[in-house]
């Protein structure tokens, strides 16, 4: 039964069928918000929603059976935690009497389309993973700013109140212009006030626009990466195809990780056997023609050995 389930839920058709059901779930949700076509197909939708849901109730339980020799796989993995939550929410007291709530968690069933497409889930996974990293670049980011922004109110808080009349209004302000929008009009308006504003702004722009907006960009591209590596399907060394070698002996298909340097020390290992094999057949056999030396003469030691015996 976990083998069966297993194979539904990992087939190509069943995948679409989910994901087709949550876009279809999602345009529900978006006619509903349509007062005319609410009033005239509501008990349509309704029941396309049911469906929908039931699907869902069913695809919930098909993953749960392919975790049967092990269910304690399931809970942990995160996108059927996630899955079970958005399924079971709306019979929690408290959610379904709350339209509001109600509404989030349908909403919330579109983002189920991420778990069925490996891109998406490393979108994700690389945003996750940058969390700890944006925390980091936050206070970097605040601090640099509230930096800018006292002395842009020292500079600028009496000429221009409205936007540096306090460091509250002159962070707002400076964070508006980390998109450079309006750059020019405050590098003129700075300049009616003092020459000063030119190396102000520009090393604003340097450091919040360029250096922080790269730095923010190379996080999130780490955590991309790491997110794309821990995706990636792992073979254990031990097993045929990793060490180079399937059980009937034929070698990896293509694209199959194999253990190079283990197969190389095999061969030297044959190599060496052979040329040992080699030097042994080639070896003069021994007996009394091996004992004779060059030109035919015997070693003195036979001679004597032969004149002791005479």
């Amino acid at each position: 039964m976990a083998a069966w389930c297993d194979r539904l839920v990992g087939a190509d058709w069943f995948n679409a069928a989910s994901f087709g059901l949550i876009i279809v779930n999602a345009i529900v949700l978006g006619v509903e918000t349509y007062d005319q076509a609410l009033a005239r197909a509501g008990h349509v939708l309704l029941a396309v929603e049911h469906v929908c849901l039931a699907f869902f109730v069913v695809e919930l339980g098909l993953r749960f059976g392919a975790h049967l020799t092990a269910p304690g796989g399931f809970f942990r993995d995160g996108w059927n935690l996630f899955d079970l939550l958005i399924v079971c929410a709306p019979l929690l007291p408290g959610v379904r009497e709350n339209v509001t709530l109600l509404r989030m968690v349908r909403l919330a069933r579109v983002v189920r389309a991420v778990r069925l497409f490996p891109g998406l889930r490393v979108v994700i996974g690389g945003v996750l993973r940058s969390l700890p990293g944006l925390v980091s670049f936050l206070l970097i980011a605040t601090l640099t700013i509230y930096l800018y922004a006292m002395v842009g109110w020292m500079a600028f808080g009496e000429a221009y109140p409205d936007r540096y009349g306090t460091v509250g209004r002159a962070m707002f302000t400076l964070f508006l212009l980390l998109s450079l929008d309006g750059i020019t009009d405050a590098f003129e308006a700075g300049r009616a006030v003092s020459e000063w504003s030119v190396p102000y702004y520009a090393s604003y722009i340097i450091m919040a626009s360029y250096l922080l907006t790269n730095l923010l960009v190379g996080i999130v591209l780490k955590a991309l990466e790491d997110a794309h590596q821990a995706e990636r399907p792992t073979r254990p060394a031990s097993s045929p195809v990793a060490a180079g070698v399937l059980p009937d002996g034929q070698p990896p298909p293509s694209g199959e990780p194999s253990d190079v340097g283990a197969r190389l020390r095999e061969l030297r290992t044959a190599l060496d056997a052979l040329e040992a094999e080699l030097a042994r057949q080639s070896r003069p056999p021994a007996g009394p023609s091996a004992e004779r030396r060059p030109g035919g003469r015997r070693p003195k030691s036979g001679r004597r050995s032969a004149g002791a015996r005479k």
